[in-house]
């Protein structure tokens, strides 16, 4: 391949994984606007936890196939793996659509309307867990594929590729809106089928396109190496996540659940002889509280910030759009300039203070303006999480190759879907039903009740038996619900206030050994040609 071909052929590589990605922010999004908009919610007959576990059940399968296909991507190529996510994004819209069409049904009430909702529900869910595997798929080809195009600016070039996703979240947000109509009261078939779009323009640029060999192959490290960098620890997180979700969505034992996860890291680990690099062992532990601040707030935001929103005479989603605009933009056209000012770490630490600061005040705000400065510091925040960690590991772990870098991102899109969504779904409930018990201490033990989620029982305030009270009762509860939801944006902090003090910790770890730099593997240059790099570092 000349040199002038192989140029064109990499810009419709990266251009086409930056299109793959901008699918799975389009899931995203007309997702969480329908289950946080309560469209879903009302359809189905959901509550807050129900939603969040609806909504995850399109994030936790990631995991699922961004690591299994890690592990054999090399084998099977990264066209494989492009045309699966396809595949999903069309059974995906198969199923939603079926849903719909078992809800929407005419003459539905009493037992007949239940029945309809819980075959609705189960059809959605199914079909959101394969839109998950779809949309982990897509990560698995394009981290990797990127990560080798661009070896020696890694994480200028993730971050620039992950500008897909909010440049997504943008697009799609703005004709979500443009579409509330329909989101509202009409046939949300059409919301679902907007990622048909970009669905079919990656598949077109990808599929005769050329990919690269990954840059752990071309340097000659062998499979074992790749395991092992991952180590046992990375496969005993992984696999309690995995086998945790599992066990809920198929109602397995206890022990069969910890069965397997002891099987699963026993064999690893007699294989790969290697607990895993002690770099990548922290950033395992630092990547599952960033993934829920992110994505986890990401995807109950339209909710949380309905009330003070729609007071000011705008639509929720407006919040998610906007901040997504700013990712859009500093990823796009200021990561490389940070990256050099103030290293990947220190970018993330900055990044943390200001998401601490942001989510605090968006908490309690009220007024557009307002909440739209709070939303804008919030959005500087959340900016750099996701690609420059992804940029870390890939440059502190090259030997790990395509799992190292996607298995990182599978545990943070795991804990997103096994215990980010729903926890937050949870400190809604548990702050509605404390604010209603300390205002309202004379209906509180009519209107309670219970429900339970993957880290335990919880007590929430019961719609229907609110029903059953005075309207001016209801009304009451109505307020105290829309105040304590809001709040519960300040219990998320806690989540980048451990990551500010893990990032901390690792900058002085690395000025101890003279600054943070890259570690560089040889490439075999047979595999290569001119473009082989030489190692400038290690560990």
């Amino acid at each position: 391949m000349s040199e002038e071909t192989s140029n064109k052929n990499n810009q419709i590589v990266f251009w086409g994984c930056f299109i793959a990605l901008i699918t799975t922010s389009f899931a995203f999004i007309t997702r969480a606007i329908l289950c946080n908009g309560g469209r879903w919610a009302s359809d189905f007959n959901l509550d807050s936890v129900q939603v969040g576990e609806l909504f995850g059940a399109g994030v936790w399968p990631f995991a699922i196939s961004i690591i299994l296909f890690s592990l054999v991507i090399d084998k099977i190529g990264y066209k494989i793996a492009m045309f699966f996510s396809f595949v999903c994004y069309a059974l995906y819209g198969l199923m939603a659509s079926l849903a719909y069409a078992k809800v929407s049904a005419t003459g539905l009430e009493g037992q007949a309307l239940a029945d309809a909702q819980k075959a609705g529900f189960d059809l959605l869910y199914a079909g959101s867990i394969i839109l998950g595997l779809g949309n982990g798929t897509v990560e698995a080809f394009i981290n990797p594929v990127v990560a080798t195009l661009f070896r020696k600016e890694k994480t200028k070039w993730l971050n620039i590729l992950h500008a897909g996703w909010p440049g997504g979240l943008v697009i799609g947000g703005l004709i979500t809106m443009a579409l509330n109509g329909i989101v509202m009261e009409g046939d949300w078939r059409i919301i679902v089928g907007i990622i048909v779009f970009p669905a079919v323009i990656y598949l077109v640029m990808l599929a005769k396109a050329t990919f690269p060999v990954n840059e752990r192959v071309q340097a000659g490290a062998s499979y074992r190496e790749m395991l092992a960098e991952f180590g046992i620890f990375g496969a005993a997180i992984a696999g309690w996540l995995v086998f945790s979700q599992l066990t809920q969505v198929f109602g397995w034992p206890e022990t069969a659940k910890w069965a397997l996860i002891i099987i699963g890291t026993v064999a690893y680990g007699v294989y790969c002889r290697s607990f895993g690099n002690p770099i990548l062992i922290v950033l395992i532990i630092i990547m599952m509280p960033l993934a829920v601040t992110e994505l986890g707030t990401d995807g109950w935001i339209t909710g949380l910030m309905e009330e003070p929103m729609k007071e000011s005479g705008a639509n929720p989603a407006w919040v998610l759009v906007y901040t997504s605009f700013i990712m859009m933009i500093l990823r796009s056209f200021t990561s490389g300039f940070l990256v050099k000012k103030f290293t990947p770490l220190g970018l993330l630490a900055i990044s943390c203070v200001l998401a601490i600061a942001g989510l605090f005040w968006l908490s309690t705000v009220a007024g557009i303006t307002v909440i739209f400065a709070a939303a804008t510091l919030y959005g500087f925040g959340k900016t750099f999480f996701w690609p420059t960690m992804l940029g870390i590991v890939s440059e502190q772990c090259p030997k790990g190759g395509a799992l190292t870098l996607n298995a990182i991102a599978g545990i943070g899109m795991l804990s997103v879907g096994i215990i980010g969504t729903p926890l937050i779904g949870y400190f809604q409930e548990d702050n509605v039903a404390k604010i209603v018990e300390q205002e309202k201490p004379e209906v509180y033990d009519s209107v309670k009740g219970e429900g339970s989620y993957v880290l335990g029982e919880y007590i929430k305030i019961d719609a229907l038996k609110v029903a059953t009270l005075p309207v001016t009762a209801q009304e009451e509860i109505a307020t105290l619900r829309e105040d304590a939801t809001q709040s519960a944006l300040a219990r998320i902090t806690i989540f980048p206030i451990f990551m500010l003090i893990c990032y901390l910790g690792l900058m002085f770890y690395f000025k101890s050994r003279g600054g943070y730099k890259a570690v560089d593997i040889v490439v075999d240059s047979s595999k290569e040609g001119d473009s082989a790099a030489g190692s400038s570092g290690g560990h």
